[in-house]
């Protein structure tokens, strides 16, 4: 049972950090311009305005990020775990299980949201687009 248990969770990680290492590209409208290059060409224009934001904006600490929000979660969990635990005569405990439950959500929801690009990475990628004749109707 308990090897069965360890698989499942394996499974699950490897699906959260497969889904979150995918980051989202802007989805272009069809019009005029869009339409008359074609498909793979405004693929290969979107590559380029992404290439040339992270060489110019740069990775704006997305690893950072999600330390942060995890460290965050931690401290939240133990506070609350302890103050459980305080109540059932073992706050020590309490902010040990708190803290892990606490570093695990967090960790998972920040893996989930790093998905999402930089706001400046955004809008330089949006406004090398737009230069080049696109519309961005959203991120995908």
């Amino acid at each position: 049972m308990k090897n069965g248990r360890y698989f499942f969770v394996i499974v699950l990680s490897v699906l959260f950090v497969t889904n979150s290492c995918a980051t989202k590209k802007p989805v272009l409208y069809p019009n005029e311009y869009f339409n008359k290059i074609g498909r793979e060409a405004s693929d290969k224009d979107v590559d380029d305005c992404t290439q040339l934001a992270k060489s110019h904006v740069g990775k704006y600490g997305r690893e950072k990020r999600i330390a942060g929000q995890t460290a965050m979660g931690a401290a939240v969990g133990a506070a609350t775990g302890a103050a459980a635990g305080a109540v059932r005569g073992n706050a020590g405990m309490g902010a040990a299980t708190g803290a892990a439950a606490g570093a695990a959500g967090s960790l998972i929801f920040s893996l989930f949201k790093a998905r999402d690009p930089d706001p400046l990475l955004k809008q330089y990628i949006e406004k090398c687009l737009s230069e080049k004749g696109y519309e961005v109707i959203g991120w995908k």
